[in-house]
């Protein structure tokens, strides 16, 4: 047994491991020394200053969901309208805890925190799951981004323009190109845009394609000069199909999928992050008493089947499908009841949970440190009871995570 530079090594044995290589959960060990995995084996052959005993459990890497909204907690427009400003930053501390302990280590903010709320957390102020920030979603005016209500006002709930995040209201390609710079010169790790009509927002269409091409190429050439990826809320049939035209990197939601579009996303290689549980929650919401919009009740209701039956259609087709799942729009810590609902929708357990670890990873570009348990990686690790293939209850039984050999839960 050996340390170095006096590094704690830590033990991890007695139980399965799922390493997110594809290979089916076996018995074994891992051992982490200071952030990082150094050894993966056969049971018996690692060794460790303290021991973590898995008999009953599994070990898997930290799971991912690339769809959150850590600075929304429900849904519900009287309360956030006699709610005041400052105190979605103390409740996304709360939401960034909950996610931790349901087993998630990484996540992307589709929406909503910005570069503070990320740095927060990686300077230890909160206990959260590694960031990537978008800040906001570009829309174009009347948008599934411009939060324009029929009174004739706007009411920036989710929205609003303060240091460091910019209006995300864009028409043109010249005002797209500068605010992606704007974005980018605020924080954002990726580009959020939305290039369809939504469920939540009162005024638009989910079946309409918002912005044209003319302006998803110059935010796409801009984004790709800056290095960052760029996800799309695309909805309505056209508007995934500009996405993908426009080389845009994952398709959010994709609730209108025909077969032409997930044609083309089979040949461009472009993500999906099906979301399947985010109209759910709306209904949830509602009848937990949320003040919510007749018209986006409505959507959300006309949008469920028809959005299990798209997903099913692309995971059969072999479109690559990545965990998210809109939280934020339902409670947090919830997350992995979006695990049950790919199931349903054709994935195996395998396959959802490697949507969750290493093809999460992969389309969030970290690939080379997270989403795998393998020597060299970064030890984001999350320990289950029972079978970690019965996939439906998974979310109620996560019993440890780590972030960079710390347990976080």
């Amino acid at each position: 047994m050996s340390t170095v530079r006096g590094m704690t090594r830590t033990l991890f044995t007695g139980g399965s491991i799922f390493d997110g290589t594809g290979s089916p959960p076996a018995p074994g060990d891992v051992v982490v020394e200071g952030t990082d995995i150094v050894h993966v084996g056969a049971p018996g052959t690692g060794d460790g200053d303290t021991s973590i005993d898995l008999a009953g459990r599994t070990l898997t890497p930290g799971l991912f969901d690339c769809h959150v909204h850590v600075m929304f907690e429900g849904l519900d427009v009287m309360r956030d309208l006699q709610t005041p400003f400052s105190y979605r930053f103390f409740q996304s501390a709360a939401n960034l805890e909950a996610t931790v302990r349901t087993g998630i280590t990484s996540v992307r903010d589709a929406g909503g925190a910005d570069a503070g709320v990320k740095l927060a957390v990686q300077r230890g102020l909160v206990n959260g799951p590694r960031m990537q920030v978008s800040l906001d979603m570009l829309s174009q005016t009347g948008g599934h981004g411009d939060e324009y209500f029929p009174c004739g006002q706007h009411v920036h709930l989710n929205s609003p323009v303060y240091p460091g995040k910019p209006s995300p209201i864009v028409d043109g390609p010249d005002e797209m190109r500068r605010r992606v710079r704007e974005f980018v010169r605020d924080g954002a790790d990726v580009i959020k845009v939305a290039t369809s009509g939504g469920v939540l927002s009162v005024g638009s269409d989910p079946r309409r394609a918002h912005l044209r091409m003319s302006e998803l190429e110059v935010l796409v050439e801009e984004a790709t000069a800056a290095g960052r990826f760029v996800m799309a809320h695309a909805q309505a049939s056209d508007g995934i199909k500009n996405a993908v035209r426009a080389g845009i990197r994952s398709i959010e939601h994709g609730v209108f999928l025909d077969d032409e579009a997930i044609g083309m996303m089979l040949e461009r290689g472009t993500w999906l992050v099906p979301t399947l549980i985010a109209p759910v929650w709306v209904l949830e919401s509602a009848s937990a008493g949320a003040a919510l919009s007749d018209a986006s009740l409505r959507k959300a209701r006309d949008v469920i089947q028809i959005h299990a039956d798209s997903v099913r259609r692309a995971v059969e087709a072999g479109v690559k499908v990545a965990m998210g799942t809109d939280a934020g729009v339902g409670p947090h810590g919830d997350n992995l009841r979006e695990l049950a609902l790919m199931r349903n929708a054709g994935m195996s357990p395998a396959a959802v949970l490697h949507a969750a670890t290493k093809s999460a990873a992969e389309l969030l570009g970290v690939d080379d440190r997270l989403g795998t348990i393998e020597p060299g990686k970064a030890a984001d690790l999350a320990v289950f009871t029972g079978d970690v293939l019965a996939v439906d209850d998974l979310g109620g039984r996560v019993e440890q995570v780590w972030i960079d050999g710390t347990r976080r839960s």
